[in-house]
C-alpha cells in the first residue's frame, strides 16, 4: 500500500513535510527521470534543470505559493529546489517536440443519469520502476478545500479529488510545441485547489498551461447537480467536452479541432492504442447504458480491468515487441465517488492487484 502523508500548515510547511516524510519517493522520482531524460533523449539532468528554470517566473506571477512549496519540498528531501521543478515540469521536458516518450491513460467519467453518485477514475499507465515513487496526500490548506491526492514523489499536482466535491484525471499528448508557462501538473493542483468548477477552469484557461493535456474533471455540487468534462489544454486554447448523456471518456490523443489548428499530435500509435482504448471504454459503458444497469465502483473496476487488445488495453501490459520508450503498463488504477467522498486504490494492475478503500 501506498504511504500516505498529511499535510498542512502554510505553503512552506506543507512541502517541507513532503520531502522529509516522502524522500525516499522524492529520491526515486528524481533517480527514475534523470535515467529517463538521458536514456531516451539524451537529456542531461543540466538541461533538464535549465529547462524548467524557464517556468520560474511564470509560475512566480500564476501562484508564488507553489515556489514556496516546492522550495519546502526541496529542503525537506535535502535537494535542490531546481531538481523539484524539473519534475513539476517533467511533461514539459518529456512530452513536447519528442517521439521518445508517451504517457498513457485511460480516463472515465460517469453522473447522473446514469448513476445516482459522480464518480471519476483512470488507469495510469507509465514506467513501472515509479511505482516505487507513489505517495498518498491529504492536503489541509487555509481557505481552501482539503485535498486527497495520488502523486508521485515531489511531484506537487496529480490525479485526486478535494472537499468541494471537485475531482480531475490527467491524460498525456505528445504534441510539437509547448510554452514557457505553466507545467500542466501546476494546473492539476490549480484545479484541486479550487472551490468550483467555475474556479478550476478559470486557472487552466486562456493559454495558461505550458503544454497540452487532457484534464478529465467532474464537479459534484448535490442530488442530480454535477458534471463532468474532458478539458483539453493547450498554451494556445483549450477545448470542452461534456458528457450530457452523464458519460465521459478519454484517452491519449488530441480530439478537439481547435487545439489541432495549432498542434501536431506526435502520438504514433493513435490507432493501435489511444484510439481502441477510447472505443472500447465507450463500448463497456454503452453496454451498461442500454441494459438499464447503474454504474457504481463496482463498474469502474470491471472497465479498468479490462483486457481486450492487450497488450495495448485499458488495463496495459507491457508490450515487449515495442520499442523501449512504449513499453508502458497500468502502474495504479484509481476510482473516485466525489459523492461520497470516497477513494478506491490499486496500486499495480487491477487484474491481479485489489482495490482498497484509503
Amino acid at each position: 500500500m501506498l504511504k500516505k502523508l498529511y499535510l498542512s500548515g502554510t505553503p512552506s510547511q506543507i512541502g517541507e513535510s513532503h520531502g522529509s516524510q516522502g524522500k525516499a519517493e522524492v529520491l526515486q522520482s528524481l533517480e527514475t527521470y534523470e535515467a529517463l531524460f538521458y536514456g531516451y533523449s539524451k537529456i542531461s539532468w543540466k538541461q533538464a534543470r535549465e529547462a524548467a528554470l524557464e517556468h520560474a517566473s511564470a509560475i512566480e506571477k500564476y501562484n508564488l505559493a507553489f515556489i514556496e512549496e516546492m522550495e519546502g519540498v526541496a529542503k525537506g528531501a535535502g535537494v535542490s529546489f531546481e531538481d523539484i521543478l524539473v519534475l513539476n515540469t517533467r511533461s514539459e521536458i518529456a512530452l513536447t517536440g519528442r517521439k521518445s516518450f508517451s504517457d498513457g491513460c485511460t480516463a472515465i467519467a460517469i453522473t447522473h443519469p446514469l448513476s445516482r453518485d459522480t464518480i471519476i477514475g483512470q488507469n495510469w499507465d507509465w514506467k513501472k520502476s515509479q511505482t516505487k515513487s507513489l505517495l498518498l496526500l491529504e492536503i489541509k490548506q487555509e481557505g481552501k478545500p482539503t485535498i486527497k491526492m495520488v502523486t508521485e514523489g515531489g511531484i506537487i499536482g496529480k490525479i485526486g479529488y478535494n472537499t468541494a466535491g471537485l475531482g480531475v484525471c490527467l491524460n498525456a499528448l505528445l504534441t510539437n510545441r509547448k510554452s514557457n508557462k505553466i507545467p500542466i501538473h501546476l494546473g492539476l493542483r490549480s484545479i484541486l485547489n479550487s472551490h468550483s468548477l467555475h474556479e478550476a477552469i478559470s486557472k487552466i484557461n486562456h493559454g495558461q498551461m505550458a503544454s497540452a493535456a487532457n484534464f478529465l474533471i467532474a464537479s459534484h455540487e448535490g442530488d442530480k447537480e454535477s458534471m463532468a468534462a474532458n478539458i483539453e489544454v493547450s498554451p494556445f486554447v483549450i477545448d470542452m467536452f461534456a458528457g450530457i448523456d452523464g458519460t465521459v471518456v478519454h484517452t491519449n490523443h488530441i480530439c478537439s479541432t481547435e487545439l489541432k489548428k495549432h498542434l501536431q499530435d506526435m502520438n504514433e500509435f493513435i490507432f493501435e492504442d489511444s484510439m481502441i482504448r477510447k472505443n472500447r471504454a465507450e463500448q463497456l459503458i454503452r453496454a451498461y447504458s442500454k441494459a438499464g444497469i447503474e454504474v457504481n465502483e463496482q463498474s469502474f473496476k470491471e472497465w479498468f480491468s479490462d483486457t481486450f487488445n492487450c497488450p495495448n488495453s485499458i488495463n496495459h501490459h507491457v508490450n515487449q515487441n515495442a520499442p523501449e520508450h512504449r513499453q508502458m503498463e497500468t502502474v495504479f488504477s484509481i476510482i473516485m465517488n466525489l459523492t461520497k467522498q470516497k477513494m478506491l486504490l490499486c496500486v499495480g494492475k487491477p487484474t491481479v492487484d485489489r482495490y482498497i478503500e484509503v
